[in-house]
């Protein structure tokens, strides 16, 4: 195992060539490059790894970034797949900056930016490679998400289009039984970012998702900045990502609904223009924000309620210029 120490900050734990899943040069498939990032869930990201070590594509090298896990031992990784790479940053860099440490590192063609929290097929990568192959016009795609623990029910089969004065969509599919009727590769609104394969010429082209965001919204904005450079985002139904998230869980923290508002008028800053822009910014800070945090209140939620005020303030403190990165 051979370590690689770039500052005080980060140590690489490169992989070991001998137990590598990557093949020679002459091999039809193209190299995909598997990122993903683990934060205090060593357990989840090893059974992630588990079912990546069935995965058929014949073609592929793996990334782990530890996103400075304050109570794991990323080693056990290291030390249960040796053929993976891992990063450890000692500091919690977001959902983009844990994502965006890997690409200095990646050789694929293409990068699958995937949540540890969930296992994949062992055929999905093909579907998604030769779609990619087939359309150099296609930016980035996503695969088909299963619930886990809910089997054959929908998480994603697309979005609609993020709108343009709410900055919400809608997942296509999702809570409904599996019986084929998503099985078609089309467009979609947005990008899925538990599941997100993408060229590296793309990457080159508009850059790297923005960490501005911490987390929520990021691949969203990637995708807005991805198609607006004349590429398309696609949903194919014939690959399969089952996800562990659950369908019935409600994740209201203060971390949870500060980072989401705050994303959502990130969003509408870095995206809208114009008279859009006038209209997305007045409802959110002047109506659907300060309704959301008046009804935590009268439910005895201040501490959600203070967090909704709090991801205001933070974007009326910060400047465009501060958001652009």
């Amino acid at each position: 195992m051979v370590v690689e120490k770039q500052d005080l900050s980060m140590e690489w734990f490169i992989a070991d060539t001998t137990a590598s899943r990557t093949t020679d040069q002459n091999n039809d498939w193209p190299l995909v490059s598997i990122i993903t990032v683990n934060y205090n869930q060593s357990g989840v990201t090893l059974e992630f790894l588990q079912s990546l070590r069935e995965c058929t594509y014949p073609n592929f090298e793996v990334f782990i970034v530890d996103n400075g896990s304050p109570n794991d031992n990323p080693l056990r990784i290291k030390e249960a797949y040796p053929e993976i790479n891992l990063c450890i940053t000692h500091k919690n860099l977001g959902f983009a900056g844990g994502n965006n440490v890997a690409l200095s590192k990646v050789s694929g063609k293409y990068l699958l930016f995937i949540n540890n929290d969930t296992e994949v097929e062992p055929d999905f990568l093909q579907p998604l490679v030769q779609l990619l192959e087939s359309d150099p016009t296609i930016g980035m795609v996503s695969p088909k998400i299963h619930f886990f623990h809910n089997p054959l029910t929908f998480q994603f089969a697309g979005f609609t289009p993020l709108s343009r004065v709410t900055i919400r969509n809608k997942a296509i599919g999702f809570g409904e039984k599996d019986v084929g009727q998503y099985d078609m590769t089309v467009e979609t609104g947005s990008i899925f970012g538990a599941a997100m394969l993408v060229p590296r010429k793309v990457i080159e082209t508009v850059g790297p998702m923005s960490e501005v965001y911490f987390l929520y919204y990021e691949e969203h904005d990637w995708a807005e900045h991805i198609r607006k450079s004349g590429f398309s985002i696609y949903y194919c139904g014939q690959s399969l990502v089952r996800h562990k998230e659950s369908i019935s869980t409600v994740k209201e923290s203060p971390f949870q609904i500060f980072y989401l508002n705050r994303g959502r008028i990130i969003f509408a800053r870095r995206n809208r223009k114009g008279f859009w822009k006038l209209v997305s910014m007045a409802y959110l800070m002047g109506v659907a924000m300060p309704k959301s945090a008046f009804k935590y209140w009268i439910k005895g939620r201040k501490d959600l309620s203070a967090a909704i005020w709090k991801a205001l303030w933070w974007n009326i403190s910060t400047s465009k210029k501060q958001i652009q990165s």
